[in-house]
């Protein structure tokens, strides 16, 4: 372990950074386009937390009272029931003592699902608790269950209402914090560009802070500029007025970053850091102080372990369970392939899976065969010609041979219905990272980094990249990150999640 040795600086000089930052200044270039006023600070600044606390207050209060046959009811009700009434502040309370009143940059709203159920339930048995100690008795069965269900339906549509609000005035421009982002190398630019490309974020880089940065060639794309070196922050904060600063990886030496980061919470700003060996780092991370310093600790995920062996255990079993309760659907779908065009009911493709071993993995044929009459004829088209840059192979590739039932079929994607065989048979998972074409595989180990990380476990018909739009002819790159995601934070709580996500996305065009 390295020793942090303080160094001093000379004066620097005023660099080309800060006169851009004043004709920057000068131009209101600055603040343009960045998002201020009473909606900006009620659905992306001070007020959003105090607008989510009004909003499940003044929703429980109503749950409550509804519950108990209306406001006047509610205010006359029997000393039996009247520690209902004490549902709302308590719920609340233990809402705060979860975080869900915490600003965060992104949450999905399932993620809040086990925290409100919990926070209501806690409140409905304080509130019996509170009737047996002041009355010697509870309220009653229905009064009770009937004032937890309308309780968690109102604070679960109330917190699912604010978080689209709020989704969209992100995307469409309405709202959204400026960012400044220190390092302006490879992991900056491209933290810049994942922001910019997702809005819901509610994070907008304005700029970098770098001595030394790498050009824009070098960091593959660099659409905002940079403003000047570390020591620049002041200024860059007073052109700028930015509240919020991302550390990314830099050649700055980590005594002058520590002081940046020091300045910057002196500031007002809320710093966020990349941290390095960001791509082993998981949700298991342990904290142990060693005197004053500090060490993390990391549990790796154990894909041979015994909690995967429950995970391919329920695998087979719900595979088998959806074969059967589908199998209906299953035989209209065939005669509707068989009728549509000549050829097969189902298409098979060598795809690889854990470990590296190949597989033949199934679907409904949503394509014309050939004039040729070729076996690569299925819903990935051609594969002669490899698709170039950071773009991952699928969806329609050369010529467009799908038939109407086909278009339909992967619209709705009940085209990968089949590869519920694959998991029966053990060569696939229910939740995984999507299997891809040996050729392509081989392309990729060479091209991509850490691509190979996928083959730890098995491959899976839904997943983190898939439930997060990444399909067909996306980023390759960002899907690799997600699968890696996947994988280092994997837990049976997180497949849920994803196939709760998956049947959300049915609703939404596959293409």
């Amino acid at each position: 372990m390295g020793i942090l040795r303080q160094t001093t600086h000379p004066a620097l000089p005023l660099t080309a950074g800060k006169q851009a930052l004043r004709d920057r200044s000068r131009s209101g270039a600055g603040r343009r386009g960045r998002p201020e006023g009473p909606l900006q600070w009620l659905l992306d600044g001070r007020g959003w937390s105090m607008l989510r606390a009004l909003t499940d207050l003044v929703l429980l209060c109503v749950a409550v009272s509804i519950a108990l046959g209306g406001p006047v009811a509610a205010l006359n009700a029997p000393a039996v029931t009247a520690p209902l009434l004490a549902v709302p502040p308590i719920a609340m309370l233990v809402l705060y003592v979860r975080g869900l009143y915490r600003v965060r940059m992104r949450a999905l709203i399932l993620d809040g699902i086990v925290p409100v159920v919990s926070a209501v339930s806690v409140a409905a048995m304080a509130a019996a608790t509170i009737g047996l100690l002041l009355n010697g008795d509870t309220p009653t069965p229905d009064d009770w269950v009937r004032t937890w269900l309308f309780a968690l339906l109102a604070v679960g549509l109330g917190r699912i209402a604010l978080a689209v609000a709020q989704r969209r005035a992100r995307i469409s421009g309405l709202v959204g914090k400026p960012v400044l982002i220190v390092g302006a190398g490879i992991v900056g630019a491209q933290v810049a560009r994942r922001l910019e490309s997702h809005p819901e974020y509610g994070l907008m880089p304005i700029g970098f802070l770098d001595d030394e940065p790498r050009s824009v060639a070098e960091v593959g794309g660099r659409n905002v500029p940079v403003l000047g070196t570390v020591e620049d922050i002041e200024l860059a904060v007073r052109r700028t007025g930015v509240h919020n600063l991302i550390v990314a990886f830099s050649a700055v030496a980590d005594a002058r970053l520590s002081r940046v980061v020091q300045r910057a919470q002196e500031l007002g700003l809320e710093v966020s850091v990349v941290p390095r060996m960001f791509d082993t780092i998981n949700n298991r991370i342990g904290y142990d102080p060693v005197g004053g310093l500090p060490l993390l600790s990391f549990s790796a995920v154990n894909p041979k372990g015994v909690q995967f062996a429950v995970k391919h255990a329920f695998d087979r079993l719900f595979a088998a369970c959806m074969l059967l309760l589908m199998s209906p659907v299953l035989v209209v779908i065939a005669l509707a392939v068989r009728l549509s065009s000549p050829g097969p009911i189902l298409y098979r493709q060598r795809r690889v899976g854990r470990d590296g071993k190949a597989f033949d993995l199934y679907k409904f044929r949503s394509m014309r065969i050939d004039a040729a009459g070729a076996a690569n004829t299925g819903d990935d088209g051609g594969i002669e010609t490899l698709l170039g840059g950071d773009t991952a192979p699928g969806g329609v590739e050369g010529a467009d041979r799908r038939t109407p039932v086909g278009r339909l079929l992967r619209r709705t994607s009940l085209d990968e219905l089949p590869q519920l065989f694959n998991v029966l048979r053990g060569e696939m998972s229910v939740v995984g990272p999507r299997p891809e074409r040996p050729q392509f595989v081989d392309l990729f180990q060479q091209d991509v980094v850490r691509y190979s990380d996928r083959h730890r476990v098995k491959s899976g018909i839904t997943g983190w990249a898939q439930v997060h739009g990444l399909r067909g002819q996306t980023s390759l790159a960002e899907r690799v990150e997600l699968d890696n995601y996947y994988i280092a934070h994997w837990s049976l709580a997180l497949d849920l999640k994803i196939l709760l996500l998956t049947v959300l996305a049915v609703f939404h065009d596959a293409e």
